[in-house]
């Protein structure tokens, strides 16, 4: 949920104020621009987007399921469920990177119940991890998911926005923000020297 939408003409100054905070960080500032770059893939087949997230979830051996998630779960701990919106299946595939290796095969990755979670209990039953850890994690597979849409040709500004990645742009807090979730990325090996997401899965049993 958009905590403060944008509308579209005021889009281009809500970015420019998002770089300007960024201070010419050099890997920040590159990463950034081509997710603001991705909204020329805006009107492109839906279509395409959605086997190509499911290409993705493949080369992860995740086994897609073409369930809906709202019948068990997204990940039920073998298989992904790949009736979603392509950007949620790419967030899946980005948690399935980012999940400790002792909560990789648990429900929802043991976080508890994800908003299109249809078992939710059993989900829930299957945390393993606290509130932190779980927001940690959250926003790195938020930004990790919206790497790999840049990656895919999609339209990846649109999570970016979506998930509030431009609330409060223009403030040094929200750049650090970012710029903390990049390194967190960076130091776990999922993304690379220049900010593009790898094929690693985390090893570390903490972040």
């Amino acid at each position: 949920m958009i905590l403060t939408p944008i509308a579209p003409h005021a889009l281009d100054l809500v970015l420019a104020a998002f770089e300007r905070a960024l201070d010419g960080a050099p890997l920040e500032t590159a990463v950034f621009r081509r997710i603001a770059a991705s909204r020329a893939a805006a009107g492109g087949s839906v279509d395409r987007w959605h086997a190509d997230a499911v290409a993705l979830a493949e080369r992860f051996a995740m086994r897609p399921l073409a369930e809906a998630p709202q019948q068990a779960f997204s990940w039920d701990g073998a298989r992904v469920r790949t009736e979603s919106e392509p950007a949620v299946l790419v967030h899946e595939v980005a948690h399935y990177q980012i999940a400790a290796p002792a909560r990789r095969f648990l429900p929802d990755f043991g976080l508890g119940a994800g908003p299109e979670t249809g078992r939710i209990a059993i989900a829930d039953a299957a945390r393993a991890a606290d509130a932190q850890t779980r927001e940690t994690e959250e926003a790195m597979a938020s930004l990790l998911g919206i790497l790999w849409e840049v990656e895919l040709g999609q339209p990846a500004i649109q999570a970016f926005q979506e998930q509030n990645w431009l609330e409060g742009a223009g403030r040094p807090g929200t750049a650090d923000f970012f710029r903390a979730t990049l390194e967190r990325l960076s130091d776990i090996g999922l993304i690379d020297e220049d900010g593009r997401p790898t094929e690693a899965v985390r090893i570390s049993p903490a972040l």
